[in-house]
């Protein structure tokens, strides 16, 4: 139940303010101002013991202990490498972002789109920071968005070099570290820094706007992307490109022109310029390793600026790792591009205004919610289901396309960390289903087999693909839909952000935690009838081992009405009376004629028995009365379904108003847990 306890203060705590950027979250209960000051009055300099000057920071493969790459490796502040140095100098610029030792380019990126945007910037490097008497003791700290709310993420300034260099991003400014610090953090918030290696520039994007990712193909591009570009850098959204590799060879190949292959680049500007009597597009580009410049058409030193207003010229800079080339050149060479913006309806329409954002977290566990993708025609039923109201139609449609725009946008949380043990990202997608008549109005909606078997989606992801998240843009008619995320095998565990970015107010059910008026009617009907006996002695068509002691004193609970720790016989009719329709449910889900119960038969028996739960409690229901093998037998079924109805029964006694909400003292609290 701690999980269920954690989500639920999770949930509080963003309603009251904490997560947001204004009030992040203390990443491992580090408070910058009280480990500073308290540093600051003692006259040290701090030390994170959380983020260790060690191995095991560096890596656990190629930078593993040991290694080549971490062989000679020194942890060194930054005034034990130059005399003077500074956090920032002359304000914050893509020229900052220099390239190291480290297959992080894609982050590199993002953090280049940073600096473009001075209050995007300001959310990440808080100010008040730097190497200056009165305010330096060692440490520093940077905000992150992390799966639904900001965290604020403590580090000292203890950074890997070799040979008295920085081993990673570098800022070309030898003097300036802020960068470099940047990079640590984020590298803390991911277990180390290996698990930077390798990725998608929307995911540091991301990390620094809250924003959501769109991601275009440019070979099947619209053909408005350019000004969809100089709207977007004018928002303020952060961009990426990059050239596809068609094998492991082509990894950092560098083309004739100068370009690098499977490279994470950023878009960094969009102008027209005249140019011969004519409007030429252009587009500037970046490489996060300050050097390998594009060397084609308005390159730095191309004839072109040379026909080109001496006024449009002083945009053209040496030699840094920025160049222009045309928009033409662009869609030729660059495969894919990655927009990240607040605010997706500003890439569409010429009025920026605010969406409505929704984040809900879920999770995948094997037995219980790990359904997989619809191919799992059988289990696909299990996954989490998130049903949404699309009420009002677009303003302006645009394309003469009626409907309601939106953005699904999945993500795995915390895959990076989990690369230390061996795994990676899961394949993820999801299906968008409407709801049936029956079930419109009501807020929890949790489809069984039968109706994805019969009935097709009415939108998807694009594709289930191994990245930190998928995300599409839909456009549907006014009406009910359920988002089932999944990841594409079924029995993966895995945690999960789901976000609805809706043009308008769109309104959005998570699953709730026990739908009381569901439960209610099937409850009261297994207390309105007496019945006879039934024998379980020598049966084969079931698998149990009897009754253990702890079932049987759940029954006793249960059905004990006067208290004295006994059945009388109407109270022994009464529990027979149950047992035999646990049976009757037991058999009837049993599917296979096993004698055992799998984990979705298990669900769909406590659905018949007249049970609604959400994902949290099935799981807890799986790790409690499941076996190794993910079978229930007839015994724990038993045991399960009792203290389901021994908790409605305490819930309803003690909720006297029948407002669907109890509030317990601590002797409430006491009996509540002795009894069950």
């Amino acid at each position: 139940m701690a999980g269920v306890a954690s989500t639920l203060a999770k949930k509080r705590a963003l309603a009251a303010g904490f997560g947001t950027n204004a009030n992040a979250s203390k990443y491992l209960n580090q408070d910058f101002q009280s480990l500073r000051s308290e540093c600051l009055r003692k006259g040290s300099i701090f030390t994170d013991c959380t983020f260790p000057a060690a191995p095991e920071s560096l890596g656990f493969k190629e930078l593993g202990p040991n290694t080549s790459k971490t062989r000679g490796v020194q942890w060194k502040r930054p005034g034990e490498l130059v005399s003077n140095p500074e956090f920032i100098v002359g304000g914050a610029t893509r020229t900052d972002i220099c390239q190291g030792g480290l297959g992080d380019c894609w982050l590199l990126a993002a953090i280049a789109s940073l600096t473009l945007n001075e209050d995007v910037m300001a959310r990440v490097v808080p100010e008040g920071q730097g190497f200056g008497r009165g305010e330096y003791a060692g440490i520093f700290h940077f905000q992150f968005w992390q799966f639904g709310e900001w965290v604020d993420v403590v580090i000292d300034d203890r950074l890997p070099t070799k040979d008295g260099k920085l081993l990673f991003v570098h800022s070309a400014e030898g003097s300036e570290f802020w960068s470099a610090l940047l990079e640590k953090a984020y590298a803390k918030v991911n277990g180390c820094y290996e698990a930077l290696s390798g990725g998608s520039t929307t995911e540091g994007f991301e990390d620094f706007t809250g924003g959501i990712a769109e991601n275009y193909d440019l070979k099947k591009a619209p053909s408005d992307l350019f000004q969809i570009i100089r709207k977007a850098l004018a928002s303020g959204a952060l961009l990426g490109c990059s050239i596809d590799i068609t094998s492991q060879a082509d990894s950092e190949a560098v083309t004739y022109q100068k370009l690098v292959k499977g490279h994470a680049y950023s878009l960094t500007g969009a102008m027209e310029v005249n140019y011969r009597g004519r409007k030429e597009k252009l587009v500037r580009v970046r490489n996060p390793w300050g050097t390998v410049e594009w060397t084609g058409a308005w390159s730095d030193n191309s004839l072109e600026w040379n026909s080109v207003d001496f006024s449009e010229r002083d945009v053209v800079k040496a030699d840094d790792g920025e160049f222009w080339m045309s928009y033409t050149d662009f869609m030729k060479n660059y495969h894919r591009l990655e927009i990240c913006t607040l605010t997706p309806d500003t890439l569409t329409s010429d009025d920026t205004k605010q969406w409505s954002v929704t984040n809900y977290d879920g999770a995948w566990r094997k037995g219980s919610t790990a359904g997989g993708c619809r191919n799992n025609a059988h289990t696909f039923w299990m996954n989490p289901q998130f049903k949404i109201n699309l009420e009002e139609e677009d303003d302006d449609p645009g394309d003469n396309e009626v409907g309601c725009s939106f953005v699904v946008g999945l993500i795995q949380k915390n895959r990076r960390r989990m690369r230390k043990v061996g795994e990676d990202m899961h394949t993820i997608g999801f299906a968008i289903y409407e709801v049936p008549q029956q079930f419109h109005g009501q807020r929890e909606v949790h489809l069984d087999k039968n109706y994805f078997l019969t009935h097709a989606q009415k939108a998807r992801s694009e594709t289930f693909v191994n990245l930190r998240e998928v995300s599409t843009r839909f456009k549907l008619p006014p009406g009910e839909y359920l988002i089932v995320p999944s990841t594409f095998e079924a029995d993966l565990n895995g945690d999960f952000c789901l976000r609805v970015f809706s043009e308008k107010q769109a309104q959005f059910h998570i699953p709730c935690d026990l739908s009381m008026s569901e439960v209610d009617a099937g409850f009261r009907g297994l207390f309105a009838k007496l019945a006879g006996k039934v024998s379980f002695t020598n049966r084969t068509d079931i698998k149990t081992d009897g009754f253990s002691l702890e079932t049987a004193r759940v029954m006793v609970n249960l059905m004990d009405d006067n208290g004295n720790g006994q059945l009388g016989l109407g109270e022994f009719a009464t529990l027979w009376k149950k047992i035999q329709r646990y049976l009757s449910i037991y058999k009837k889900n049993d599917m296979d004629n096993s004698g055992t119960m799998s984990t979705p038969e298990m669900r769909m028996a406590l659905k018949d028995a007249g049970f609604s739960l959400n994902n949290a409690i099935h799981q807890i229901l799986v790790v409690r009365y499941g076996e190794a093998d993910m079978t229930i037998d007839f015994d724990n079924f038993v045991a399960c379904i009792m203290r389901l109805e021994m908790m409605f029964k305490v819930f309803m006694k003690i909720d006297t108003a029948n407002t669907g909400s109890i509030e317990l003292d601590i002797h409430q609290v006491r009996t509540f847990s002795l009894l069950l």
